[in-house]
């Protein structure tokens, strides 16, 4: 019996404890939030801490590894629900705002500050392969990648099919320095890696405009008449304009954290952020280039459609004027009057055919030497 009682006077002090810690965060909510979390890990000096040391399946077993040794935990999620995301933001303690926006998405790229958390917004950009340009081709897709910033936490929510932060999450971990930086260095690195796909793909919108304004102003088939590109310079100007949605308004949030001291910012950081908006505004200004492009090739095709239109007219009203000298004539003839000129003439049908033939001929001459036939 001594020793029973013995065993439960060390058993005791520890469920004590470990209730103690659980108190704060309901276990219940973790299999909701496992659905949605795709990694979940700590980072200390710049290393990510081993599978030996203990996995983090859950966020609330991060911030506890975190709270008891240091470090910050970088937690990725994927299109969560209300639900999956509650017992997250209640864990961190995120603002109802920025969860709100984190949860359902479709938001203008940002930046906001919320007590001791930063909250960013970009809008991914991935370039959709197709074979042919047509008036229904999806050009862009757009994604979103929503971080909340902490002092020993960075949330990572992505929205869309693409835009994956598994690559970079691995880049980041084989540089153990730049990632020692904290929180910050993973901040400044999904931003970076967001504006070089932003790169990437204004390359590829750069060789579908070069290949419509080459099919714009060279010489059409037969079948093909002018004008028929409208509907794809139209398309490809609204994919562009999406791209201009995602890229113009990030340029001032990453401004503010290039310029502007923040205390979840690290300075030696705050530096490569001024790089970003460099790269952003030479995107920012190739964006409205092709814009401005596509506005000038839509205008120069409706000009050759107007134009092969008039053309069209000019030749059309030419074989008009042409038809109407027989047809006049004929008019005439066929009112069946008894005292016409020539009427019982022997030759009077061929000369009537004669001249109708030698005036239908010279106007044919004068319009074709004037540009009309």
């Amino acid at each position: 019996m001594s020793m029973i009682r013995d065993l439960r006077a060390v058993v005791r002090p520890s469920l004590r404890k470990t209730n103690t810690l659980h108190s704060s965060y309901d276990t219940t909510r973790d299999p909701s939030a496992s659905s949605a979390v795709v990694d979940c890990a700590v980072y200390r000096d710049g290393r990510r801490l081993a599978e030996v040391d203990g996995t983090c399946r859950t966020p609330h077993e991060a911030m506890l590894r975190v709270r008891e040794q240091g470090g910050f935990a970088w937690i990725g999620l994927h299109e969560p629900t209300e639900e999956e995301f509650a017992g997250i933001a209640r864990e961190f303690g995120l603002h109802p705002l920025a969860v709100e926006d984190a949860v359902h998405a479709h938001q203008r790229p940002k930046l906001e500050r919320y007590d001791d958390t930063l909250f960013t917004v970009f809008k991914t950009i991935h370039y959709v392969e197709h074979a042919e340009l047509t008036a229904t081709s999806q050009v862009v897709e757009t994604g979103e990648v929503m971080c909340f910033t902490g002092r020993d936490f960075v949330i990572t929510v992505r929205h869309g099919g693409h835009g994956s932060l598994r690559a970079l999450r691995h880049r980041l971990q084989d540089d153990p320095e730049l990632l020692a930086k904290g929180p910050s260095a993973v901040l400044h690195s999904i931003a970076d890696h967001v504006v070089d796909g932003y790169i990437a793909v204004a390359g590829a919108v750069q060789e579908d405009i070069d290949e419509v304004e080459i099919e714009v102003f060279s010489t059409p088939d037969k079948g093909s008449p002018r004008g028929s590109d409208a509907g794809r310079i139209y398309q490809l100007k609204r994919e562009v304009l999406e791209f201009k949605r995602a890229v113009s308004p990030l340029l001032r949030p990453m401004q503010l954290l290039s310029e502007r001291p923040m205390r979840l910012i690290d300075p030696d950081i705050q530096k490569y952020f001024r790089d970003v908006a460099d790269h952003l505004v030479r995107v920012q200004e190739e964006v409205i280039g092709f814009d401005e492009l596509l506005n000038s090739i839509l205008q120069a095709n409706l000009a050759q459609a107007t134009v092969a239109q008039n053309e069209d007219m000019r030749k059309i009203t030419s074989w008009a004027a042409i038809i109407a000298v027989p047809t006049m004539i004929c008019g005439v003839y066929g009112m069946n009057f008894k005292h016409m000129p020539e009427l019982r003439w022997t030759y009077g049908y061929p000369m009537v055919m004669g001249c109708i033939g030698v005036v239908c001929f010279s106007i044919h001459r004068i319009l074709k030497r004037n540009g009309w036939l």
